[in-house]
């Protein structure tokens, strides 16, 4: 498919992650993840372990992060699994990254209530920037990926950024986020309609108003 990253020749890989192992930082976090499991229910740490190696990845690499298969291995070992489970586990679920992406992980949601609400014009947004579905721009900043459901229906249409969300957008909100992720700078995550704090309807919210400003005891009222 044309949308499809592509993975780096597999001996250029194992040429740089061959030799990967937790860093000191995160070989502590990940005996307090097995530390959370009774012995021998060590496979119920796959995901966790996959996402702590996947940020170990960005971290070495400034970007969002990958699982180079040398990785995906290493993470096997651990665990004393084989490496295929550790492999489904890492195939089935979009959060990890099989093919390197950039810095920045732009993930648009196409679903029916992202697209009735915009989300063309948000991925117009992204193709002005040069973003390009399935690629990584040649600056390594910004890797473009369409997607499912991301939940954020009642404020579609919405982004995932690596760890953030960006919701309630449009072309020029969409535009305003990757230039500032462009400069080094921190954009506002969440909803980005003035006056909206979550998915409070537009304008405010229409019930249990009292609650705004503070948590208000309603059960003498419906007494």
């Amino acid at each position: 498919m044309a949308d499809t990253p592509q993975i780096p020749d597999e001996g250029e890989t194992r040429a740089r992650w061959g030799a990967f192992a937790w860093s000191a930082e995160n070989a502590e976090k990940a005996r307090e993840i097995l530390g959370r499991y009774p012995a021998g229910r060590q496979m119920s740490c796959t995901i966790p372990f996959l996402d702590l190696a996947q940020r170990q990845v960005g971290a070495d690499t400034n970007t969002q992060g990958w699982l180079p298969v040398p990785v995906i291995e290493f993470v096997a070992r651990a665990l004393e699994m084989p490496y295929i489970r550790v492999f489904e586990v890492a195939t089935f679920y979009t959060m990890f990254n099989l093919a390197p992406v950039g810095r920045y992980h732009v993930q648009v949601c196409g679903t029916t209530p992202c697209m009735l609400r915009g989300s063309d014009d948000v991925m117009a947004a992204c193709k002005a920037r040069g973003l390009k579905k399935g690629h990584t721009t040649e600056d390594g900043m910004f890797t473009l990926t369409e997607v499912e459901c991301m939940g954020n229906c009642s404020s579609a249409p919405m982004v995932q950024i690596n760890d953030d969300n960006y919701e309630d957008l449009d072309y020029d909100r969409t535009t305003a986020i990757l230039d500032a992720l462009a400069r080094g700078e921190s954009p506002k995550t969440g909803t980005q309609e003035p006056g909206r704090h979550t998915v409070e309807p537009v304008g405010g919210p229409t019930t249990l108003t009292a609650m705004v400003g503070e948590n208000h005891d309603y059960r003498g009222e419906w007494a």
